[in-house]
């Protein structure tokens, strides 16, 4: 294992302990780049690609229905959650140390305006070296991808 996998790992393996969370059967790919420098290839992936919470907790909830690109109220999150698992957290409080504990780890942001706490995830990427042979396979399933496109049209 090269050292960037040990760590990455280990990362994953304590934010897998401090949520309770169980690692993916099968992980999806939602935006994969892959970068060639020499005879390496990285892929470029988010944290949130290998994070499953367990189903039913306020964590999941939370991770749910907190997105990258807006800032959510505490009162916006609850009416999704609503919205969404039909469950209504009549006291938020139950919520905070949930949320305070995703910000401590740097999972989500927080912005404290005005008096009103606002929070979405941050985007977190990580660079996830391939191994050679790999790198080889789908290079090779690529090329036959388009040697079928270009055979068709």
């Amino acid at each position: 294992m090269t050292k960037n996998k040990v760590v990455i790992t280990g990362i994953l393996e304590t934010l897998r302990q401090l949520f309770g969370i169980t690692p993916k059967a099968t992980q999806k790919v939602v935006e994969s780049a892959p970068v060639s420098v020499g005879k390496k290839a990285f892929e470029v992936r988010s944290i949130w690609d290998f994070l499953q919470f367990n189903e039913h907790t306020q964590a999941f909830h939370l991770a749910s229905v907190i997105r990258f690109d807006e800032w959510a109220s505490m009162d916006e999150v609850r009416r999704r959650i609503f919205e969404l698992f039909q469950i209504d957290y009549e006291n938020e409080r139950s919520l905070y140390p949930y949320l305070k504990t995703m910000v401590d780890i740097g999972l989500i942001e927080t912005n404290n305006i005005g008096g009103k706490r606002k929070w979405r995830k941050k985007d977190l990427l990580i660079k996830i070296e391939k191994e050679e042979k790999e790198a080889q396979k789908q290079e090779q399933s690529a090329e036959a991808v388009q040697t079928q496109t270009q055979t068709t049209q």
